[in-house]
């Protein structure tokens, strides 16, 4: 599925703050913990934990949410199929980022062992 610029204009819209529950509960609800919610957000972007805090405390989008962000230098690695888009083949960069933050909360509700989800 190609996104269009309708699509990458809601995704860089949407407040960090409203889909962090719902990454929270999909994570916990399959034996996960909020920490490592949080160790797979900071891999990606090298957010500190309070820093996260305080950005969902701020209400970013996640438009601001990735221009802040310094993406770890393997996070083109990730890869594969979320919401029906193949994510190396996404060519707006913040529809990317977020579907690669998509993609790692995914591997971990599976129950996919951290140094695989942090491409160690």
């Amino acid at each position: 599925m190609k996104a269009t610029p309708e699509h990458n204009e809601r995704i860089a819209k949407l407040t960090f703050s409203a889909v962090y529950p719902h990454y929270r509960t999909k994570v916990v609800k399959k034996g996960r913990t909020e920490e490592e919610l949080q160790q797979v957000i900071t891999w990606l972007t090298g957010y500190s934990s309070e820093e996260i805090r305080q950005l969902l405390q701020d209400k970013i989008t996640f438009k601001t949410f990735f221009e802040k962000a310094t993406l770890h230098p393997n996070a083109h690695l990730i890869k594969g199929v979320i919401c029906g888009y193949r994510i190396e083949e996404l060519e707006n960069p913040i529809t990317r980022q977020t579907r690669y933050l998509d993609k790692l909360v995914d591997e971990l509700a599976k129950g996919r062992k951290m140094e695989k989800i942090l491409r160690q």
